[in-house]
């Protein structure tokens, strides 16, 4: 019988191994999770957790939210024991583990791989030296390099984590991260805009004037414009944008925070993609333009609180846009009507 579904049990490890605070960071927040990880909380909840999912489920155990191979070794691998009865009974396919470029070496390496890690993600956040050096990160662009390489050779997948529209960057220096990022050919990345939090020391720059975020619709279209590129290069998207939680929503600032982040960039792209239709096709204004798109794409096409549908309007003097559901259409097709 084959595997029903993907379940991903995540465990919370928020801060542990991270050998200072970034200034955008309060993963605690950022993870839902306040209460500090032990070993002991983590065994107990992977039990309940796989008391709830079918031996035909495709079963994956991820800690994130820290830098999980900087936590100390015995520590980590007091975690690593908690997964690994499940990884041998075949309940568990493998742990992902999210980590700094900077705490990959080859022991650590070679303990990931005797316990079952499938998947190493390394938040890299920018490959421009200046935005990682304004961000206090503590590794340099060298480091990202050479953990990527090792990850590789060790035989793992590749995911990368970085973050668009901290201090010092800017929508040319988040293009080039993702062309550097492209090339060091990661299996997966994740894709954030960042957030104030309180508590951190972002909020302090943006009370006091030095940093100004990104607005919603600026990290829409940066996302909107790295996201294809990706996509280009066969590279699976994870993830756009923070999962929402009510920690985190209580504790963002300012910065473009939305619950539905993801759902805007594509929406965005579609609406690049159609625009760039429309100019190839011969119309005039006061003309009706039809859109057919498959059902699961009508929301992305139409725009949240039709965007898209006015934007277009407004763009080519439109008198009507219908859209119209179609199985059987890819991502959309146009028709003008006289």
């Amino acid at each position: 019988m084959g595997r029903n579904r993907h379940v991903n049990i995540p465990v919370f490890v928020p801060h542990m191994g991270c050998p200072h605070a970034c200034i955008f960071c309060d993963q605690k927040r950022i993870s839902g999770s306040l209460d500090p990880q032990t070993p002991e909380k983590a065994r107990t909840l992977l039990e309940e957790s796989f008391s709830t999912v079918s031996r035909d489920d495709h079963v994956e155990i991820a800690f994130f939210g820290g830098s999980f191979t900087a936590i100390p070794e015995k520590e980590m691998i007091s975690y690593l024991e908690a997964a690994k009865p499940y990884i041998d009974e075949g309940r568990a396919e493998g742990i992902r583990l999210s980590t700094r470029p900077d705490a990959i070496d080859h022991h650590v390496l070679s303990i990931l791989r005797d316990y079952g890690v499938k998947v190493i993600e390394l938040g890299v956040q920018s490959l421009d030296p200046d935005v990682l050096a304004k961000s206090q990160r503590g590794h340099s662009v060298e480091d990202v390099f050479a953990a990527c390489a090792l990850v590789r050779e060790y035989g793992f997948s590749l995911g990368i984590q970085t973050m668009l529209g901290l201090p010092g960057d800017s929508l040319e220096k988040s293009l080039e991260t993702a062309r550097g990022v492209i090339d060091l050919k990661p299996d997966m990345v994740r894709i954030y805009p960042a957030l104030i939090l309180k508590g951190t020391l972002m909020e302090e720059l943006y009370l006091d004037g030095s940093y100004k975020p990104l607005d919603l619709d600026e990290a829409v279209e940066w996302c909107a414009q790295v996201l294809p590129l990706y996509r280009k290069a066969g590279i699976t998207i994870l993830r756009i944008g923070l999962q929402t939680s009510g920690t985190l929503e209580g504790s963002v600032v300012a910065g473009p925070y939305h619950p539905a982040f993801g759902e805007l960039v594509e929406s965005r792209i579609l609406l690049k993609k159609m625009t760039e239709e429309i100019d190839r096709l011969d119309i005039s204004e006061n003309t009706r333009l039809v859109i057919k798109t498959r059902p699961e794409y009508m929301s992305r096409i139409i725009g949240q609180n039709r965007r898209n549908i006015e934007q277009l309007k407004k763009q080519y003097g439109l008198k009507d846009i219908h859209v119209a559901a179609d199985s059987c259409c890819g991502e959309f097709s146009l028709k003008i009507l006289g």
